[in-house]
């Protein structure tokens, strides 16, 4: 691991929670290829430039290539946390 990079979501802490975030699908920190789940929340905090939503949609596209769908995009709360919603294909 690189020094002052955060610890990559494990497969079980995604399962646990149904969730990852953006940065870790953008910087290729999680894995899901164990994910028994078909749908995923795939959750910006702080978003490229502070653009949540461009940030989410990267990393649904990102996901595209293995075999996931995007369904949903939606914006939550005051501090402006977006959720992608995924469905595996």
């Amino acid at each position: 691991m690189v020094p002052g990079m955060p610890a990559a979501e494990t497969p079980e802490q995604i399962s646990r929670t149904r969730t990852v975030t953006a940065r870790a699908i953008l910087q290729g920190r999680a894995d899901l290829r164990t994910y028994p789940y078909r749908l995923l929340a795939v959750v910006s905090h702080h978003g490229l430039g502070g653009d949540q939503i461009s940030e989410a949609v990267a990393a649904a596209e990102v996901l595209g290539q293995f075999g996931w769908d995007l369904v949903n995009v939606s914006e939550f709360g005051s501090n402006k946390i977006v959720y992608a919603f995924l469905r595996r294909r």
